[in-house]
């Protein structure tokens, strides 16, 4: 069965409820320590998850529809665009800006970002320099004057502007030129060795609701 975030965060309303409405005797009291520990177990994994993953309000609404997309795949798509001219407000191959080439090509791995810089800027999570990009990241330059998509091996794949195409160029910025660098497209956690999946520590808080309630 599915367990969408809203039916976790209200059993856990429901196993507050229960704590409070348990009377004095010594079973309850035992109960209610048993209730109150599942409880806690369940919102340490949850925010557990949450911070591997690096998801935040704007995040969460950033990254979906991510899954199965990869960063090396947003490059790779980039690529097909090579010499398509610049045009102030295009996005597609008939000519495109900096932020339309972004859009068209996260289009094509089935990611909607917005269409301006401005929207293309706070998508995903930071990345804290450049020497940490990795492919598919988006690199602000000018305070979102301008975009570019990270191709990797300190490449970038931008339309620069009138009278130039898209081109693959080494990446002529500095940190201190950049404005922000965004991950759409999280990196895979890696799990320590013997743990399960997110989503089995996940399940498995979940299960443990059922055990050592109140009866």
């Amino acid at each position: 069965m599915s367990v969408t975030m809203t039916d976790a965060l209200s059993r856990m309303s429901q196993i507050q409820s229960m704590i409070q409405n348990i009377g004095g005797t010594q079973s309850a009291a035992k109960n209610a320590s048993v209730a109150a520990a599942n409880a806690g177990a369940f919102a340490a994994t949850l925010a557990a998850q949450l911070e591997t993953t690096g998801t935040s309000a704007t995040g969460a609404a950033a990254l979906a529809g991510t899954a199965g997309a990869t960063g090396t795949e947003v490059s790779t798509a980039a690529q097909k665009y090579l010499g398509v001219p610049y045009v102030f407000g295009g996005e597609d191959a008939s000519g495109m800006d900096c932020s339309g080439l972004v859009q068209r090509v996260y289009a094509d791995v089935g990611i909607e970002v917005p269409r301006l810089v401005s929207g293309q800027m706070k998508l995903g999570t930071e990345v804290a320099s450049l020497a940490e990009a990795q492919p598919g990241d988006l690199i602000v330059t000018g305070g979102g004057d301008h975009i570019l998509i990270y191709a990797g091996n300190n490449k970038v794949i931008h339309a620069p502007y009138p009278g130039r195409t898209v081109c693959l160029v080494d990446a002529y910025m500095t940190d201190a030129d950049i404005t922000t660098i965004r991950r759409v497209i999280p990196t895979p956690a890696v799990a320590p060795a013997g743990a399960g999946s997110p989503a089995d520590m996940f399940s498995a808080a979940l299960a443990s609701f059922g055990t050592g309630g109140a009866r």
